[in-house]
């Protein structure tokens, strides 16, 4: 069985009295892409937050290969594995498209201080080979960032690249997990699509990916393992097929009375 690259212990997040996420377990595997469904308010995107280190939990424990990461700052956990995208965009509109990219490597280089005022040789030479690997991690989203719009700024790209661009400066960290937060929100079908087949394309690569997503089609055909919340619990986890037929998914998604008439 694949090594086991993210441990979600029991964790538990309370706001004011109203519990977003309560004792939640769960684990991912190398080599596999889960998702989180659940309806608005699930406690879905608090649980990437979490993972994150965007807040600590109250209680339990989250382990990135065996390490507890449970309280360190976001920049400690990127540093030691855990890359994200947002809901909402977070690129650096007014800065290249390759430099977006570059940003993501942040934290990864190994130059310091005196080498960048020196400019010596080894930052050269590092500052060489984040160029080129960010060209090619360019180069995995086939057509939609030749070479020839590197220097362009992100703004310039539409709204689909631009989400593409933002999957793209999370792989820059070379992470252990890829945590995707609703990847193809605001994409008209025939996007999401290749959004989707590229997702399992960077899993074919040997990413491990956790996924926030709302469409079915691409949570089902993306998909290995379907993880389903509501109130900030599991409720349940399995196949995407066994997930999106199991009663208490459906309540959770129709209500009582939708769960009644669909079944």
């Amino acid at each position: 069985m694949a090594e086991v690259v993210l441990d979600v212990r029991s964790i538990t997040k309370t706001f004011g009295g109203l519990k977003a996420v309560n004792d939640l377990s769960f684990v991912v595997r190398e080599g596999e892409i889960v998702s989180l469904i659940g309806p608005n308010g699930s406690g879905k995107t608090t649980t990437f937050n979490l993972i994150t280190g965007l807040y600590e939990p109250d209680s339990g424990d989250v382990l990135l290969k065996d390490e507890s990461i449970a309280g360190l700052k976001p920049g400690q956990i990127y540093e030691r594995g855990i890359s994200r995208t947002f809901q909402m965009l977070r690129l650096f509109s007014n800065m290249s498209i390759l430099d977006n990219v570059l940003v993501g490597m942040h934290g990864r280089t190994r130059a310091n201080v005196i080498d960048c005022m020196l400019h010596t040789p080894r930052m050269r030479r590092e500052e060489a080979e984040s160029v080129a690997r960010a060209k090619e991690i360019l180069g995995l989203f086939p057509g939609r960032f030749p070479a020839s719009r590197h220097s362009q700024p992100a703004l310039s790209l539409s709204y689909a690249n631009r989400r593409r661009l933002e999957i793209a400066r999370a792989l820059a960290g070379e992470p252990a997990l890829l945590l995707l937060d609703e990847p193809v929100a605001g994409m008209n079908p025939a996007e999401s699509l290749e959004v989707m087949r590229q997702i399992r394309d960077l899993r074919d690569m040997g990413y491990t990916i956790l996924m926030i997503e709302h469409d079915m089609n691409v949570i089902m055909g993306a998909s290995d393992r379907v993880i389903a919340m509501d109130h900030g619990e599991k409720i349940a986890e399995g196949a995407p097929q066994e997930v999106a037929n199991d009663p208490a998914v459906v309540e959770a998604y129709l209500g009582k009375r939708g769960a009644d008439t669909a079944s």
